[in-house]
This record gives structure tokens, sequence and C-alpha cells, in this order.
């Protein structure tokens, strides 16, 4: 019986994931589809109590359901306890687990990013969505000692600083108002800059003015494109990444954990760029919209 992995998000069209995930069933001579579930808030927890037949080996889960779902899972492992977010399903029987491979794939991002230099200490996070949940954890494991979280709405970043409180006991892990003259006075301290928000996405603009940037920062960007701040930022002189990479390994670290498996890298990687040749943009992002409960327009890097 051919076997299911489904993508459950709201929206899910724009996903990335199916070019990558499919080709690797089709490759390694799995017997699985790969399909998109747009299911609202209201429908999750219907979508998730489907999952617990044979007919699936799991899902991915992506904006606006990451941390909606955890209470929704049997078990969590330490990654996805530890973030507040699930981004892949897996079964035991009857029993879902959920997993958060956004982590470890943010970390490959991250050594890339870094390169042959030490690992910095010091970074600037925008967001404070699921996908800047797993930034934050892979930072805080990575042993910096100074993180700032900016979030157009104070109380998101504030209540995810919280949520690390324990894991970050040894460091300074701080949310502030975004204001430009703040994030400007942050990123002049600090080597690394992440945008985990969708700034940039769908328009031609970025989260923070070109002249905040100096040429010493390292900046990621998990939006799949070279956007308007990655322009800025390699104009300034910056060390700059997409959050491909990210959605690479996240996505190969998902599927060894539903058929056990190593994961095909390297058609996995040209399937995806084959995608964004075709204008696919996504972004593992905090909403950019003026309201607290908007969500942004595409799919995410944990999908």
């Amino acid at each position: 019986m051919t076997k299911r992995v489904v993508l459950i998000g709201h929206p899910v069209a724009h996903s990335l994931s199916w070019a990558m995930q499919q080709a690797a069933f089709d490759s390694l001579g799995i017997d699985a589809t790969y399909e998109a579930w747009d299911r609202a808030p209201i429908e999750l927890a219907d979508a998730v109590t489907e999952l617990r037949t044979d007919a699936f080996l799991g899902a991915n889960v992506t904006i606006p359901h990451k941390e909606r779902v955890v209470p929704m899972v049997d078990r969590l492992t330490e990654e996805a306890h530890n973030t507040g977010a699930v981004n892949t399903i897996t079964r035991e029987g009857k029993r879902l687990i959920g997993h958060n491979t956004d982590v470890p794939g943010f970390k490959v991002a991250l050594d890339r990013l870094v390169g042959k230099q030490k690992m910095p200490r010091q970074a600037v996070v925008l967001g404070a969505g699921g996908g800047a949940r797993a930034v934050v954890y892979g930072l805080i494991t990575e042993g910096f000692q100074r993180v700032i979280v900016f979030n157009r709405h104070l109380h998101r970043a504030e209540s995810m600083v919280k949520h690390f409180a324990r894991s970050a006991a040894h460091m300074e892990l701080r949310a502030m108002p975004w204001h430009e003259s703040i994030i400007e006075s942050e990123l002049a301290k600090t080597k690394v800059l992440v945008n985990a928000t969708s700034i940039g996405l769908t328009a031609d603009e970025s989260p923070i003015p070109a002249e905040s940037l100096n040429g010493d920062l390292l900046v990621l960007d998990l939006i799949y494109a070279r956007t308007k701040l990655l322009r800025d930022a390699a104009a300034a002189g910056c060390t700059v990444a997409d959050g491909e990479l990210m959605l690479l390994h996240q996505g190969a670290a998902a599927f060894t954990l539903w058929t056990g498996q190593p994961a095909p890298l390297d058609l996995m990687q040209e399937r995806l760029a084959a995608a964004r040749a075709g204008g696919l943009r996504s972004a593992e992002g905090e909403p950019a919209g003026d309201t607290a409960t908007a969500e942004a327009p595409a799919a995410t890097a944990a999908e």
C-alpha cells in the first residue's frame, strides 16, 4: 500500500518541500506520496488525528501550526520540547512523536555561514515564530552568550524569551522593542543577524535599513531568495546566506525519521534548486502583518 506523508499548514500552496521529498522517495524506491494539506487552525486537531492510521508515515508541520500542534502529539523529542515547536511528526503504532528538525537544519546553515572562523558569541534575531524558536535554541546550544530578539509584537518575543529562561540561564537572552535606533545599536555590538520574519518574502523590502548594517556582520535570511536584506548586507561587505541549507537539511532529517534511510542530499538539493528557479520563494518567518494573528503568506523552512 502506498504510504502518505503530508505537509500541514495554512497556506501551503507554495511549498518547496514536495519537490525534494517526492524525488527522494522515488529515487530510493519507497512507495510513498508527499501531499500538501491546507488546514486552518480550527481543522488542525482533526488533521492530526487522521495521521494515526496506518496509511501515514508521518507529516511536516508549517506556519501557523508549529506551536499549536505541540499538545496534540503523544511525545516530544528533546529538541521539540525545548523549542516548544514541532515541524515533523512520526508514528509509533497509533502514537505520534513530535520532532523539530529545524534545529539541526539551522545549525548546518550557521556553520556554513561562519565558515572557518571561530563561532561568534553574540546574535540578533528578528522574529518570534516557530522558525525563530529553532534559531534561538540553536544559538543557545552552540554556546552563544548574548542573543537579542526583536519582533513587531513585543509580547511574542517576550513570551519566547520566557520559554527559554531555563536553557538560557547561562547567558543573556532578551527581547527588545522593534525600533530602528535600538536595532541599529544592537547590530553594532553583535556578529550574527538572523531574519526569521517573512519581511522580504512578497515585496522587495527589508526588515531593517541598509545603513544599519556593518561589514563585520554575518547575515542569514531564512527566506530562500536573494532578498533586499541580503543584497543590502552584501553591499555593506557582510557575509550572507539565505534559507536553502536550513530547508534542505531539516527536510533530509525528516526523510530519515520517516523512512529509516539516509536522505539522497544531492538529489534533494538539485530539486530544490529547480523549484527555486521556477520562482518559488518560501520563508520560515514570523508574520509580517500588522495584527498579532496575521500569518505569513507562504510556506516555511519547516515544511
